[in-house]
């Protein structure tokens, strides 16, 4: 695992947009194949999808041979509510880049048989050849996609039961009420994750410290469902100074040396 630790948020959203664009350049350069990006959600990654629009305006990098898929969507919650991941996806990326419309896929929390829909979905990520790289972000419990603590690192794409902590912390976005957060949600699992080439995971602000102490220098766990990149050959977490302010000193002198 690398640690990839900036000043500042925007910083380290720069730095995490700019070496995705790099990715899809360096394949895009060595064949037609198309690169297969994992997308999260939420208000980590805006900044990073505010450079990745500005490099697509500025002709640095093209999503015309991108097919990405979003980790995750709440079960009951129509696509059109603002609060949905379809919805967020439009505003803060899709609607600004020139990724086709068919290489878009958002898991379905409406569809009639949402088993079946996960298993669709593991399946067409198959279909497609697998993760190039994958981008998520971290809950402040370590959770990574809607893993909350105690899932399986083994899992892959399902239905899962949101906790109190996760639904307290997304109430901000339900007019601070967590009854209006769906109970349920469906996301990709961890192995689904793990099994990317790449994954990046950002997290930003004191209140992802501790999660990312128990990330790097924890056990790996299904309490902190994160730490399985500890596992992975090509792991990578870019966080701002404040989300590192928990690491043991000789941790994060590491990392800043070894950069």
């Amino acid at each position: 695992m690398k640690l990839i630790i900036r000043d500042t948020m925007v910083e380290a959203s720069v730095w995490a947009a700019r070496y995705i664009a790099e990715k899809i350049n360096e394949k895009a350069a060595r064949t037609s194949e198309p690169f297969v990006i994992g997308l999260c959600t939420g208000s980590t990654p805006i900044e990073t999808y505010n450079e990745l629009i500005r490099l697509v305006k500025a002709g640095k990098v093209s999503f015309k041979n991108v097919i990405s898929f979003n980790m995750d969507e709440y079960v009951g919650l129509p696509v059109e509510h603002p609060e949905s991941y379809h919805s967020f996806m439009a505003k803060y990326l899709f609607d600004h880049i020139d990724e086709p419309k068919e290489n878009i896929h958002i898991l379905d929390g409406n569809a009639p048989d949402l088993d079946a829909e996960c298993a669709a979905y593991e399946e067409a990520i198959a279909k497609a050849g697998g993760f190039d790289l994958f981008l998520g972000g971290i809950g402040e419990d370590g959770h990574i996609a809607f893993n909350e603590p105690f899932s399986s690192l083994a899992s892959r794409t399902r239905v899962i039961s949101l906790t109190p902590q996760t639904r307290e912390v997304n109430s901000r976005f339900f007019d601070n009420d967590p009854d209006k957060v769906p109970a349920q949600a469906m996301s990709v699992g961890v192995a689904t994750v793990t099994g990317a080439k790449e994954v990046v995971v950002l997290a930003f602000g004191s209140k992802k410290a501790h999660a990312i102490k128990d990330a790097v220098e924890g056990p790996v766990s299904h309490y902190c469902t994160v730490s399985a990149l500890q596992m992975h050959p090509c792991a990578i977490i870019a966080c701002d100074d404040a989300a590192a302010g928990e690491l043991r000193v000789n941790s994060y002198r590491y990392f800043k040396a070894t950069e």
